[in-house]
This record gives structure tokens, C-alpha cells and sequence, in this order.
């Protein structure tokens, strides 16, 4: 079953971030956990016609080329030097969806996206889909709870509009 939460829980979720939950909820028979334990590129896979009709663009592969690199750092010239690389980005470069399976808590994935989200320009909106179910434990929680804690507390201030947390 999708499972999902905007961060902070004081705004809801737009109209173009709506779509983005509808095509994992329009798949989810195919990639829900614990009944599947496909990869993240795998999950991609599955998803990647819905998410183009958003319209977003999205990765095809691993190779150069492949990738959706987004800008970070800026050089002379308005010439590119730093940038991260995105599971998906809509065409506006507001919204990047990354997609997480095994190692979105047991190696921190998650901070690692939440960092780079944060640092590429023109992001407002991160879009984090982890499996609800990772060997035995719920990833989605995890999260949830490190999330909930993070925009509660107010001791650190993203600079994103919200996290869009679901767990598939």
C-alpha cells in the first residue's frame, strides 16, 4: 500500500507534487514491499512512463547521457561546475524525486538526498520514495519519524519548500 507525507504537515501537497503520488499510487501493485524487493532502478523502471506524463524528465540508465544532472555551482561563464545527479526533475526544475530501496536508511541514503536537494538550484520540492518494508523493518517510518522531528524542532531550516516522503 502507498504511504505518503508532505514535510512541514502545516501545507498540503500542490497540484503538480498530486500527480507525482498518483504514479506511484497507479502502480502500486507492482512494486509495493514486501511482496516485491525490486531495486531503486528497477522501481524507476516501473514508473518512468507515469512520471514523463507529468511531465518530468527522467533517468534512462546509469551511463553519461543517462543521468538528469542538476545544477549546484556556477562557473565563469555561467558554465556548470558542480551539479547532482536526479532520479527524476519536471521540466520546471521545481520538483526531484529520488527513488531509495535497501540503503535509504541503513546507509543514510536519504540525508545524502536531502543534502543534494538542498543544494540544487531552482529545487523547491523533494520527492523521496523508499519501500514501506526493508528486511523486516519499515523504512517508511524511519524516515517519517527523522522528518517529523526535523521540521517540528526548528533547530535547522531547509531551504526547500517541503519533503514528499512515500513509501511503496
Amino acid at each position: 500500500m502507498i504511504r505518503y507525507q508532505f514535510f512541514p504537515r502545516s501545507i498540503g501537497i500542490d497540484e503538480q507534487v498530486q500527480k507525482i503520488v498518483d504514479c506511484f499510487i497507479s502502480v502500486d501493485k507492482q512494486i509495493c514491499s514486501p511482496q516485491h524487493t525490486y531495486s531503486s532502478n528497477e522501481v524507476l523502471n516501473i514508473i518512468r512512463d507515469r512520471l514523463l506524463e507529468v511531465p518530468m524528465h527522467v533517468e534512462s540508465g546509469k551511463m553519461r547521457g543517462s543521468k538528469i544532472p542538476v545544477p549546484v555551482l556556477f562557473g565563469l561563464g555561467n558554465k556548470i561546475d558542480q551539479s547532482f545527479d536526479a532520479d527524476a526533475v519536471t521540466h520546471d526544475g521545481r520538483i526531484v524525486v529520488e527513488v531509495e530501496a535497501g540503503r535509504a536508511v541503513d546507509n543514510y541514503q536519504f540525508l545524502k538526498d536531502i543534502f543534494q536537494a538542498c543544494m540544487m538550484h531552482g529545487v523547491e520540492y523533494l520527492v523521496l520514495a523508499v519501500r514501506n518494508d526493508y528486511r523486516k523493518h519499515d523504512d517508511f517510518k524511519k524516515i517519517y519519524t527523522f522528518l517529523e522531528t526535523l521540521y517540528i524542532s526548528g533547530r535547522l531550516h531547509l531551504p526547500l519548500k517541503g519533503i514528499l516522503l512515500i513509501g511503496y
